[in-house]
């Protein structure tokens, strides 16, 4: 996801394209260990909840097909967004300038 300020709040429930299972979002901008990508959501299977680390899932907003429910929103998490705003946006100005003293 390029705009983080669209990134949905954590209690979201949502179902993925070609999906059967809804799905609640536990986190944003997580990283799997396994491959150490960074993936715009963590969630796992709602009702249930966490089971297990292995029905956890990382997904990308391309990979949503319906909200359900928009998670809790307030002062912190607008203050949150805008620390992870500011934290790709540096990012990308470092990646931006690596690139360009490694060429």
């Amino acid at each position: 996801m390029e705009n983080v300020k669209n990134l949905l709040p954590i209690g979201s429930v949502i179902i993925l394209k070609n999906g059967k299972k809804k799905v609640m979002v536990i986190g944003v901008k997580q990283t799997n260990l396994a491959n150490n990508k960074v993936y715009d959501y963590l969630a796992v299977p709602y009702p249930e909840g966490f089971i297990s680390p292995n029905c956890m899932f990382f997904i990308n907003e391309e990979a949503i097909e319906t909200v359900f429910f928009r998670g809790y929103e307030n002062e912190e998490r607008e203050e949150f967004i805008k620390r992870l705003e500011a934290y790709y946006e540096n990012k990308e100005k470092y990646e931006s300038r690596e690139k360009y003293m490694n060429n």
